[in-house]
C-alpha cells in the first residue's frame, strides 16, 4: 500500500522510468535506423579490423608475412595428399594454380564463418559497456578476412601471370570478390548470432565446414569429374546451387584459360543470388535479436 507522500505506481520500474526519464540501455531499433547507425559506425569497423589484423601477428617473429605464408603451407599439405598421393591433379593443367584458387576462395568464407561466430562472445565486456550497433563486430571480422584474401588473391596473380600470362578476364575477379563478400557478410551475421546464444556452434562449425570443403570441388574440377563419371546433368546443376563452387568456379575461369571448357551452368547467376539472398537474410537475421546481445 503506497504512502500518502509516494504516489500511486512509483514502485513499478516501468511508471520509475518514465516519471524520471529513463528509456532502456538496450533496445531494437527499425532496421532502416539500424543500417543508417550502422554505416556511421564505418570507420570503426575500419579501425577495428586493422587492429585485429595486427593483433594476430603481433608476437610472431615473421609478424604479418603469416599472412603469405599460412595459404601456402596449407595448399603444400592438400597438394601432397590430394593432388601428388590421390592423384586428382592429373588431366589438370597448372594444378598449383587451380588448387591455390580454390583454397583461398574457401578459406575466405570459412574462416569468416568460424571467427564470426566467436565475434561478439570474445567482447561481451564491449558489448555491455558501449552502445553501438553489434553487427559492426561481425562486419569486422569479414573485413579482417577480406584483407587477407586480396594477399592471397595478389600471390595467386603473380604465379597465374608467370605460368599462364595476364588476360582481361582478371577484371572479373573483382565482381566476383564482390559477390563473395557479401554472401560472406550474410553467413557471419548468421554465424555470429547462433555463436552468441549456442556456444557449441563454434564447436560444430569446423565439421561443418570440412565437409563443404570436400563438396565444394577444390580439388578437382567438378564438372570434369561428374562427366567422367556419366552423372546426369541434373546432378551437375544441384551440386552447382553449393555458392563456394560458383565463386570457385567464377574465379577460376577468369583466371585459367583451360577452365573455361569446363566450366558449372550457371554459376554467375547463382552467385548473384546467393549474394543477395544471404546478405539480405543475414542483417534482419541478426537485427531481430539486437536487444539480446550481451545479457545473461
Amino acid at each position: 500500500m503506497p504512502t500518502a507522500a509516494e504516489p500511486t505506481g512509483a514502485t513499478d520500474p516501468a511508471a520509475l522510468a518514465e516519471r524520471y526519464g529513463l528509456s532502456k540501455s538496450s533496445i531494437r531499433p527499425p532496421l532502416n535506423s539500424y543500417l543508417r547507425e550502422l554505416w556511421s559506425r564505418r570507420q570503426f569497423v575500419l579501425s577495428y579490423a586493422r587492429a585485429r589484423t595486427y593483433a594476430m601477428y603481433a608476437g610472431a617473429r615473421l609478424g604479418s608475412f603469416w599472412q603469405v605464408l599460412t595459404p601456402l603451407l596449407n595448399a603444400a599439405v592438400y597438394y601432397l595428399a590430394f593432388g601428388v598421393l590421390l592423384g586428382t591433379k592429373n588431366g589438370i593443367d597448372n594444378y598449383v594454380a587451380f588448387l591455390l584458387t580454390g583454397i583461398f576462395v574457401f578459406t575466405f568464407t570459412q574462416r569468416c564463418m568460424t571467427d564470426g561466430s566467436r565475434s561478439l562472445a570474445l567482447n561481451l565486456s564491449l558489448i555491455r559497456t558501449l552502445h553501438f550497433p553489434r553487427a559492426t563486430l561481425p562486419l569486422a571480422y569479414v573485413l579482417n578476412e577480406l584483407n587477407q584474401m586480396l594477399v592471397s588473391l595478389g600471390l595467386l596473380f603473380v604465379i597465374v601471370g608467370f605460368t599462364d600470362g595476364v588476360t582481361w578476364r582478371w577484371v572479373l575477379v573483382a565482381p566476383a570478390m564482390l559477390l563473395q563478400t557479401m554472401f560472406n557478410i550474410g553467413i557471419t551475421l548468421v554465424c555470429a548470432r547462433a555463436g552468441t546464444f549456442v556456444s557449441d556452434i563454434s564447436q560444430l562449425l569446423p565439421f561443418i565446414t570440412r565437409t563443404w570443403l570436400y563438396a565444394s570441388g577444390i580439388f578437382f574440377s567438378l564438372p570434369a569429374k561428374l562427366a567422367a563419371l556419366d552423372a546426369p546433368s541434373w546432378v551437375i546443376k544441384v551440386l552447382a546451387l553449393n555458392p563456394i563452387s560458383a565463386y570457385i568456379d567464377i574465379v577460376r575461369r577468369s583466371l585459367l584459360a583451360e577452365h573455361q571448357a569446363n566450366q558449372l551452368p550457371n554459376a554467375w547467376k547463382i552467385a548473384i543470388v546467393w549474394s543477395f539472398v544471404m546478405l539480405a537474410g543475414g542483417l534482419v537475421h541478426f537485427w531481430r535479436a539486437e536487444d539480446r546481445y550481451g545479457r545473461g
